[in-house]
């Protein structure tokens, strides 16, 4: 969202930093999926930015298109996200064996790495950021994914606070 994620941040001592921003209700929505090769286990981050909620259609293209760069066949993980559900009916109508579903447990984001990027971004990247207008907040998501996406051992540090071993 336009908002910020406010928290807090370093001043000199008497000096109260003050960030303004008006009340703007925009927003984009984001996907990601942190990939993981079977033998060598190298770590990528794909991820797309849109001007809508995401909705099954745009999961099923985003998964289309991993499996596309990839070009292997692909096990997602996913949690129990409604889009996920009905994409995945869809992924294995379409790709069949190419396409592997997996589900998390319901209500476990803890075990999702893919939970720590957004964390990342919210809480780290973005934190008491202010966006002139949506393009800046774009501009600036896909800067803290690419950020994210360059730092292999960021990654893998995303699946130990997971406790999931690689």
């Amino acid at each position: 969202m336009l908002q910020p994620t406010v928290r807090r941040s370093w001043a000199p001592s008497g000096q109260t930093p003050t960030h303004y921003s008006w009340d703007r209700r925009d927003r984009l929505s984001a996907i990601s999926a942190i990939t993981v090769s079977p033998t060598r286990r190298r770590l990528g981050l794909y991820f797309d930015i849109l001007d809508h909620n995401v909705i099954t259609d745009d999961f099923e293209q985003f998964i289309a298109h991993v499996l596309r760069r990839l070009g292997r066949p692909i096990t997602a993980v996913m949690d129990r996200y409604q889009v996920h559900r009905s994409a995945a009916k869809r992924l294995q109508a379409r790709f069949g064996h190419r396409v592997r579903i997996e589900w998390l447990p319901a209500y476990a984001p803890d075990l999702n790495p893919d939970e720590q990027v957004w964390n990342r971004a919210k809480y780290t990247d973005l934190v008491n950021f202010i966006p002139d207008d949506i393009h800046a907040l774009g501009r600036a998501m896909a800067a803290s994914f690419r950020r994210t996406r360059s730092q292999p051992s960021l990654l893998r540090s995303f699946f130990k606070h997971a406790k999931l071993p690689l």
